[in-house]
């Protein structure tokens, strides 16, 4: 694999890849399968994480609505990371990745400082089952994974199927197509960073619908009943 500080971006250059992620979130349930099955794959200590699904709930009883909002390294085109890492610890991946050279990181957290998604932690070095301990740490697009045809650990276990991966230089690919053919944002993209976590909204209608008054059947029916059956009496004079 070669390693570089950082390479150039390869997204729409012919012959490379550039490996992307989709995250829809109409279809996030927040069941957390993909923080679990990241726990699983690296053994992430307790109270860090490499992927975290944010919740915010909104609205007033009873229209209210939870959202979900996964979050992850974004594995940018543009890392701040990378250019702030005084050993060239963290380093810029070909085909996009960004990730961590153990063995010359010295946990002095200036990545974490420079990164603006919060989207690293340091590992404690009291671990058992993995040796690696007392440097920083990432999501790494589980990498040693997709070099072996399998998809992140996150991908393979959402259920709703509201993470998609995939080469975005593959016209083929679904992450392509949702990327060029989907109203798609990225986080804090004011920043420069060119993230290449995509996220597709919920469409307004949707959003809409969510803070009107809920609606049954049942309840309209009984209510016109009422309405017909007692408009006009002299108890509810002034009234209906």
């Amino acid at each position: 694999m070669p390693i570089g500080l950082q390479a150039e971006p390869s997204a729409g250059v012919a012959g490379k890849k550039r490996w992307a992620m989709v995250i829809d979130l109409r279809r996030c349930i927040g069941c957390m399968a993909c923080v679990a099955a990241c726990k699983a794959e690296y053994d992430v200590p307790l109270g860090v994480w490499r992927t975290i699904v944010k919740v915010k709930d909104t609205g007033q009883y009873p229209n209210t609505k939870r959202h979900f909002l996964p979050r992850l390294c974004n594995h940018c085109d543009n890392p701040p990371c990378v250019r702030n890492c005084p050993t060239e610890a963290t380093y810029k991946h070909e085909e996009g990745y960004v990730l961590q050279r153990y063995e010359r990181c010295i946990a002095c957290r200036t990545c974490m400082a420079a990164c603006p998604y919060n989207a690293r932690h340091v590992l404690p070095n009291s671990r058992t089952r993995v040796k690696i301990g007392g440097v920083v740490d990432k999501c790494t697009f589980c990498e040693h994974r997709v070099s072996n045809n399998l998809v992140p650990a996150c991908v393979q276990t959402c259920l709703g199927r509201s993470r998609i991966f995939g080469d975005l230089n593959d016209p083929n690919s679904e992450v392509h197509k949702l990327v060029g053919g989907m109203p798609t944002v990225t986080l804090k993209s004011e920043k420069g960073t060119k993230p290449q976590v995509y996220y597709i909204k919920p469409a307004q209608q949707i959003v809409n619908q969510i803070y009107s008054p809920p609606e049954s059947y049942a309840a309209k029916s009984d209510a016109e009943a009422f309405y017909r059956h007692n408009k006009g009496r002299q108890f509810f004079g002034g009234v209906l």
